[in-house]
């Protein structure tokens, strides 16, 4: 484990290699799993003020999974997440002809839409964020469907930590950032 002021982070970040092989996943991030994707109150809060501006971006099963469910839900241990269609996709999910999924949201986004990408748990996977009371504690998730992504990240010798490199900034800042790169230079 590495220690950053009040965060606490997995030597799997520096040592694992992950680059998101969407062709060969198809998003399936997005669809698979029991759960919606977590969210932070802030986000919550975001989206229900912006859901107007994310609606036509959206499917229409989304749409009516939206106004039903409403923007989140609370899952386990009353954890709070982005609603699912028929328990399968997250809510905001949409899909290409070829049938990638892909997040409305960050379509709006780069549209002009709105200010938010999407989800920082969203843009931080294969990272996952456990709030405590007194630390934040930073791990990689393997799950089996991105086995393409970990071996296209062999193939590139691309560390989890340099992947989700613009998602941990935006999470932890860039200071905080060029301290776990330091680490990992020193380190591995």
């Amino acid at each position: 484990m590495i220690s950053i002021g009040d965060t606490i982070i997995s030597d799997d970040l520096l040592a694992e290699e992950f680059v998101c092989n969407i062709s060969k996943c198809k998003g399936e991030c997005c669809v698979s799993g029991e759960a919606g994707a977590p969210l932070e109150k802030n986000e919550i809060k975001y989206l229900k003020k912006n859901f107007k501006k994310i609606k036509p971006f959206l499917s229409k099963k989304g749409i009516e999974a939206i106004e039903k469910q409403g923007v989140f839900v609370k899952g386990y241990n009353d954890e709070l997440e982005t609603p699912l269609i028929n328990r399968k996709e997250c809510a905001f999910t949409v899909f290409s002809k070829d049938g990638i999924a892909s997040c409305g949201i960050e379509k709006a986004y780069n549209k002009g839409v709105i200010d938010f990408q999407k989800p920082i748990s969203c843009h931080l996977y294969p990272v996952r964020i456990n709030e405590y009371d007194q630390i934040t504690a930073i791990n990689y998730h393997s799950w089996s469907i991105c086995s393409d992504a970990c071996k296209l990240g062999k193939s590139l010798k691309i560390p989890v930590y340099k992947f989700v490199k613009k998602a941990l900034i935006r999470k932890f800042g860039i200071s905080w950032f060029n301290s776990l790169e330091r680490i990992s230079k020193n380190t591995f």
